[in-house]
């Protein structure tokens, strides 16, 4: 088990697309330790402008997290990188596992050949 630690704020789209990233790349389960930092002016100062940020139990910091490549570095440092769910998120995002699109038929010589 990944237990990593979230410094968030309340609505935070880019924490949430983080978590989603998180769930799938890495290889066993993620135990998130969320960290409100509207609640305390340090944490404000510290990483108001960089959340979201995860954090790794030796205090090795990511922010932007929430960028495929950034946290696929990240976690393949830790040895926590599933290797084939990023390879797939990777055809995803270069659009190779979009279906292609149907070609209609043709008609030749009074027979009909589809696409």
């Amino acid at each position: 088990m990944i237990q990593l630690t979230l410094y968030t704020t309340l609505g935070c789209h880019l924490c949430t697309q983080l978590e989603a990233l998180l769930a799938r790349l890495c290889h066993e389960p993620v135990v998130l330790e969320r960290v409100e930092i509207s609640e305390d002016e340090g944490l404000m100062a510290r990483y108001g402008v960089r959340i979201p940020v995860l954090a790794d139990g030796e205090d090795d910091e990511l922010d932007r997290g929430f960028e495929p490549e950034r946290l696929a570095a990240w976690l393949k440092a830790r040895g926590w990188l599933d290797e084939a769910a990023w390879a797939s998120l990777l055809r995803e995002l270069s659009g190779a596992d979009e279906p292609r699109e149907a070609r209609p038929a043709t008609v030749r010589g009074g027979r009909r050949y589809l696409g």
